[in-house]
């Protein structure tokens, strides 16, 4: 027992160099769960929230450290409405005079998109991707979608459960996995001081990262709560979009004319995804 003994010794020669207290409002809960009570946490949002009629403020970005340039936009004021099961449309207005810069409709199958200050009307396929010569063009209203609302995780999908910590907040992860041979779909983040959902990262085909949102703000919204904050990341589109969300209102029926989006006379249609890309009619 030589080593016992040699313990005083040992703390003697480790003296403290520095002490520092950490003020007590900046020590963080780390709440307990387990993983069913996340999923169904997770499950519940999902299925609670139905439609959402929103006015925003958006901060878009386009580029990044990694490919070299970023491009900082001015603030863009608008307004999203989404309902289930894939119907959103998200309208741009510049600052002070509330002019359209773009309006962009999707449902689930094709996008639209009209840009008044090109005179262009752009239609494709939701699924298509490639990337736009300009990131910030590479923005649509799926992408948005897809942050709002969350598909429910079935009982038979394999999920992994883990701690991550990275100082001062701790986390709960949720890795949703998908296939045969397995792979990554999604990783859902839930923060331990208040086991809010903070983030989820979507994963394509060969654990390739599709999207990162992270989500901040959460208020109550009559009977549900709902992100006033989300950060949506893009790496392989280039872009970078923050929503901060100054009105909202929750599930209210919204008439089906309110997603249509039909071309403007005299506007030019851009269709992109049907053969060469940008191939125009």
């Amino acid at each position: 027992m030589l080593w016992l003994a040699a313990l005083p010794l040992l703390a003697a020669g480790c003296a403290v160099s520095k002490r520092r207290v950490v003020p007590p409002a900046q020590v963080r809960p780390a709440l307990e769960a387990t993983a069913g009570q996340l999923i169904a946490q997770y499950n519940h949002h999902a299925r609670a929230v139905r439609s959402l009629n929103a006015a925003v403020e958006l901060t878009p970005v386009a580029g990044s450290t990694y490919s070299g340039v970023i491009e900082e936009y001015h603030d863009v004021r608008g307004f999203i409405l989404a309902q289930r099961p894939a119907y959103i449309r998200m309208i741009g207005q510049a600052p002070v005079v509330a002019k359209n810069v773009f309006d962009m409709v999707s449902d689930g199958e094709t996008f639209r998109i009209f840009i008044p200050s090109k005179n262009k009307f752009i239609v494709g396929r939701a699924a298509f991707e490639r990337p736009a010569k300009k990131p910030i063009e590479n923005l649509r209203p799926q992408h948005l979608l897809d942050a709002l609302f969350w598909p429910e995780l079935p009982a038979d999908q394999p999920v992994l459960f883990e701690e991550f910590n990275a100082d001062p907040a701790r986390y709960y992860v949720l890795t949703v996995l998908r296939g045969v041979p397995l792979e990554m779909a999604r990783r859902i983040w839930f923060d331990r001081a208040d086991l809010s959902l903070a983030r989820i990262q979507l994963y394509g085909p060969g654990g390739r990262l599709a999207a990162d949102i992270r989500y901040a703000d959460w208020q109550p919204v009559a009977d549900l709560s709902f992100p006033r904050h989300i950060g949506l990341t893009r790496p392989h589109d280039d872009y970078q979009l923050e929503v901060r969300i100054t009105s909202l209102k929750l599930n209210e029926d919204i008439a089906a004319d309110r997603f249509r989006l039909e071309q403007p006379p005299g506007t030019e249609l851009v269709r992109v995804g049907e053969g060469d890309a940008g191939a125009r009619p």
